[in-house]
C-alpha cells in the first residue's frame, strides 16, 4: 500500500467545501484543515503509483477551489507502539 500526504492550497472562501469534496474521493482516507503555509492535508492510500497519479492529478487538482498541491510520498510509517518496541529490544533483565 502506498501512502501519500497531499498538501492542498485552496481558495479561502471554499476551504470547507474543498475539504469535503476531497474527502469523498476514492483513495483519500482523511482530510485535515491545518495552520501554516497550506490549508488542507489529505492522506491518500492506494495500492499502486498509477492510482496515486489518478487520485491527485486527475481528481484532487480538479476540485473547484484547489489552487495548488504538493504531494509527499511516505517511505516508512512509525507509530508509538513501533518505537516503544524498538527501544525495548535487548533491555530484558
Amino acid at each position: 500500500m502506498l501512502t501519500a500526504i497531499v498538501l492542498i492550497d485552496a481558495e479561502t472562501s471554499r476551504i470547507p467545501e474543498v475539504a469535503q469534496e476531497v474527502a469523498n474521493i476514492d483513495g483519500v482516507s482523511e482530510v485535515f484543515s491545518v495552520t501554516g503555509k497550506t490549508d488542507l492535508v489529505a492522506i491518500v492510500r492506494v495500492p499502486e503509483h498509477e492510482q496515486l497519479a489518478g487520485v491527485v492529478s486527475d481528481t484532487v487538482n480538479k476540485v473547484p477551489g484547489v489552487q495548488n498541491t504538493e504531494t509527499l510520498i511516505a517511505f516508512r510509517a512509525f507509530s508509538k507502539a513501533d518505537l516503544e518496541q524498538a527501544f525495548a529490544l535487548g533491555l530484558d533483565d
